[in-house]
C-alpha cells in the first residue's frame, strides 16, 4: 500500500469545518499524501492522521484571525498553516513565506491547482524579506522554532498594534514564560494562550497569542527594516 492509500478518508468535522470549500481540502489532503510523501514535506506516518493532527488542527486557527487581514505564514513548509486557513478564509490575504525552493515550488502548485487567488507564495526567510513584504496585521507559525526565536523572525513583520498567532503544544505557557525577555526587547505588550476548535477537534489546538505595540520588533529591528526598505528602493 503506498502513502497515498494510507490517506483515510475526511471525518465529518472536516465538512463543517471548510464547508464550501471541502472538495478543496480533499484535494490538498491528497496532494500531502501523494507528492508531499515523495518530495520529502512531510513523513509518510503521518498519513494515516493527515486530517486530525494538520488540516483540522491548523484550520480551526480561523476562530481568532480577525477579518478581512492581511496574514503572513512563516516557514510555511507544505503550507500548514497557511493553506488550510485560506480554504476557510477567503476574505483574508495570505502570504506563504518559505525559504526552500522545493517547499515553495510545491506550495505554487497547491495554490493554483485549488484556485487559492488570495494566497501567494513567496521563497526567502523572515529577515530577508523586510522591505519587500509589507507589513502585515498577523503573522502564523506552526511548528517553525521555540516562540523566543519565533518571535525574533515574525514580530518585526508585524504592523503596528498587529499580532503573531503560533500554533505549539502542550507546553505553550513555559514557552511564554521563557521567552519573556526577548519578547520584550521586540515590543510585545501582550501574549496569552487560547484554545481553538471547540467541538470539531480533540484535542483542542493551542494557539499562543503575540501582540505588540506601535514599534513591533523594536528599535533595533525597525532600523533594519527600514534599511532593507531603502535598498530595495536602490535597487527597483
Amino acid at each position: 500500500m503506498t502513502e497515498a492509500e494510507q490517506l483515510p478518508q475526511a471525518p465529518p468535522e472536516a465538512r463543517k469545518i471548510f464547508g464550501e470549500f471541502f472538495p478543496e481540502a480533499v484535494r490538498y489532503a491528497e496532494l500531502l499524501a501523494d507528492a508531499g510523501v515523495r518530495r520529502g514535506l512531510i513523513g509518510p506516518r503521518e498519513v494515516p492522521r493527515l486530517w486530525e493532527r494538520h488540516l483540522l488542527n491548523c484550520a480551526v486557527l480561523s476562530e481568532v484571525v480577525p477579518e478581512g487581514v492581511t496574514v503572513c505564514d512563516v516557514g510555511s513548509g507544505a503550507g500548514l498553516p497557511g493553506i488550510p486557513l485560506a480554504l476557510v478564509r477567503p476574505d483574508l490575504k495570505i502570504t506563504l513565506l518559505e525559504p526552500l525552493l522545493r517547499r515553495t515550488n510545491f506550495l505554487q502548485e497547491v495554490v493554483e491547482l485549488l484556485g487559492l487567488d488570495h494566497v501567494t507564495v513567496m521563497r526567502g526567510r523572515a529577515e530577508e524579506v523586510m522591505g519587500k513584504l509589507p507589513p502585515v496585521h498577523v503573522v502564523t507559525a506552526r511548528a517553525v522554532a521555540p516562540l523566543d526565536r519565533l518571535a525574533g523572525w515574525g514580530v518585526p513583520l508585524l504592523r503596528p498594534y498587529g499580532e503573531m498567532l503560533a500554533l505549539k503544544g502542550d507546553t505553550a505557557a513555559e514557552e511564554i514564560q521563557g521567552a519573556r525577555a526577548a519578547l520584550s526587547k521586540l515590543g510585545v505588550v501582550n501574549t496569552s494562550v487560547l484554545q481553538v476548535g471547540e467541538g470539531l477537534v480533540d484535542p483542542l489546538s493551542t494557539v499562543v497569542r503575540v501582540e505588540v505595540g506601535e514599534s513591533p520588533g523594536g528599535v533595533r529591528f525597525a532600523a533594519k527594516r527600514a534599511k532593507a526598505a531603502r535598498t530595495s528602493r536602490r535597487r527597483r
